[in-house]
């Protein structure tokens, strides 16, 4: 760990060569006006860092080769379970057939003889000539059984792997996303310091109506939500059933803002939350801001406070209806923002996320209306 921390002061140094130009005059690093001593052991300082940028290149490229040749290998073997469990099916398939067909094959033979000892009675003057024949059945109804069963069952069966599979697929692909979005051999950059450059990583926010709970009204192509009466939604096993919560439909992984504007007499929760949170029940396990597993800040019409795992914090700041939100996920920054003719930071939280993150909205007196703005 203190090796790598050499390696980002180094790196540090390398970002910083522009202390020697005029407009980056006041940093400690360098002084433009030294000794040529001193230039000397810049020179000799810029030489080690490219040196180990040179490495961290290097070692960025193996590392991302060694992935992909296993990323490779594991898509392969997956790609031959499949294959092999369709050759599998394929023969299970043809050997019934075949199984049935030979069953078919003997039922006919059987028909055909009683055809023809039948035929040879009709023939017959005196039916008491001829030969005694066997027990003959009424009608084919005896042996085939209704209603005939073919192999639609096994397609059946066989879209359900498949359904299931994609489902899995979707929901894990979001942590081998993340996963790739994670590599950074450099610093994070800082955090925006006027709203011009928050509003360079706007996020178009839209809620899914299937965690809403069912008293709460999305509008507006599903970025807005009202708390009013009870409404008719179907049963989904993400829906909010007793906290008046919703989440937005895209996860959050990386550096992004957005903006939500209170109408209303009534507070609103601000929330980010894991996709893992509770939703069945009253217990602390679904409410936001009352777990691990979600993120609050709390617009009171009397003031401003950040829960976390039940754990508050008040908060003190100009009173306005639009609330700003900054997040670097990956830095494990999230920041809030009142917004007016000013931008001024309310609270700023510094942890670690360890999964994909979910804007939400929650409201607890009827009529209050959230929005996510348009800021693009």
């Amino acid at each position: 760990m203190a090796q790598k921390g050499v390696q980002l002061i180094n790196i540090v140094s390398v970002l910083c060569f522009l202390c020697s130009m005029d407009f980056h005059k006041g940093c400690s690093r360098v002084s433009a006006e030294g000794s040529p001593l001193n230039i000397q052991q810049s020179i000799q300082d810029r030489e080690k860092d490219l040196q180990l940028l040179h490495r961290e290149a290097e070692a960025l490229r193996r590392s991302a080769d060694e992935t992909v040749a296993a990323s490779e290998k594991i898509f392969t073997e997956l790609i031959r379970l499949m294959e092999n469990r369709s050759s599998d099916v394929r023969q299970q398939v043809r050997s019934q057939q075949r199984t049935e067909e030979t069953r078919i094959k003997e039922l006919q033979e059987k028909l055909q003889q009683e055809i023809s000892e039948l035929k040879l009675l009709s023939h017959t003057k005196d039916p008491h000539d001829s030969p005694p024949l066997p027990p003959l059945r009424e009608s084919t109804s005896s042996f085939i059984v209704r209603p005939l069963r073919y192999f639609e069952d096994v397609t059946a069966a066989v879209s359900e792997v498949r359904d299931k599979l994609q489902d899995v697929l979707r929901e894990k692909w979001t942590d081998v996303s993340l996963a790739v979005t994670e590599v950074d051999v450099l610093l994070s950059q800082p955090e925006p310091k006027t709203r011009a450059g928050f509003l360079r990583y706007s996020q178009e926010i839209t809620l899914d109506p299937n965690t809403a709970r069912s008293l709460l009204v999305l509008s507006d192509g599903n970025r807005k939500a009202t708390l009013m009466g009870e409404q008719y939604y179907l049963s989904h096993p993400d829906r909010f059933t007793d906290y008046n919560q919703v989440l937005s439909r895209d996860s959050l992984t990386d550096r992004c803002y957005w903006e939500v504007e209170k109408t209303g007499e009534g507070g609103f929760f601000i929330a980010v939350a894991y996709k893992s949170i509770s939703r069945d029940g009253d217990g602390d396990e679904c409410g936001f801001g009352i777990n691990d597993k979600s993120w609050v800040f709390d617009f009171e019409p009397i003031g401003y406070s950040f829960l976390y795992n039940t754990e508050q914090t008040l908060v003190s700041g100009p009173r306005s209806s639009r609330v700003g939100v900054y997040l670097d996920h990956r830095a494990g920054i999230l920041s809030f923002y009142s917004i007016s003719e000013t931008m001024t930071l309310l609270h700023r939280v510094q942890t670690t996320f360890t999964q994909p993150l979910y804007a939400g909205l929650s409201m607890y007196l009827h009529g209050t209306t959230a929005e996510f703005c348009h800021l693009k």
